[in-house]
């Protein structure tokens, strides 16, 4: 989908911002940057915020520090990282990379992750994510039950690829707790912490 549609769609939905974020790797890290003009056109005409982004996807672990620090520098406001997710081979380390890189803002779909993964995760403030995408969310359970023994940071995101994977706040407070969070943790997912994650880029006051 084009950013406006993602944006109208998400608008439509009552969101408040919506973040995009394409898979990246280092052959097409700049493309980060051809975004930032919709974006622009968005937020100065649409009561919604777009956030331009990347999803650091399927790089070798070794990189992924690298990888961040260009998407930044292409403009991207928020950066993932597509973690280790039980229905497909990314490569062993990729979680551990991604929690360890001061760049990264969320870890998604970490699968089985660890304890010691999650607490690095806290120390340097990179969330991990619940989603609600067939098979990603396979180990919602698993994440949101280290997440919230170590008090790592959780937000709830839909991975969307097509109009269909936008969620509602509704279905998304539902996904949260399908995966096991108590109703205080479902508002921290949910609005405490991408309202912190957004404030720390001073884009929302």
């Amino acid at each position: 989908m084009l950013p406006s549609e993602i944006a109208r769609r998400a608008q439509v939905l009552n969101h408040s911002a919506v973040a995009i974020t394409d898979h990246v790797d280092a052959s097409n890290i700049e493309c980060v940057g051809k975004v930032i003009n919709a974006v622009k056109d968005i937020r100065d005409n649409w009561d919604i915020e777009i956030i331009p982004g990347a999803e650091i996807t399927h790089a070798p672990s070794e990189i992924i520090d690298k990888l961040a620090h260009q998407a930044k520098k292409f403009g991207a406001e928020i950066v993932i990282v597509h973690g280790e997710t039980i229905v497909e081979p990314v490569i062993e380390g990729t979680n551990w990379s991604a929690v360890n890189c001061p760049e990264i803002d969320i870890l998604a779909h970490p699968g089985l992750i660890t304890v010691e993964e999650v607490e690095m995760a806290k120390e340097n403030n990179v969330a991990l994510e619940i989603s609600s995408r067939r098979g990603h969310c396979l180990g919602n359970g698993h994440v949101a039950k280290l997440a919230v023994e170590v008090g790592a940071d959780l937000v709830v995101d839909t991975d969307t690829h097509m109009p269909g994977d936008l969620i509602s706040y509704e279905m998304a407070y539902k996904v949260a707790l399908g995966a096991g969070l108590k109703d205080n943790e479902i508002k921290k997912a949910l609005k405490d912490n991408p309202e912190r994650i957004l404030k720390n880029k001073g884009l929302l006051k």
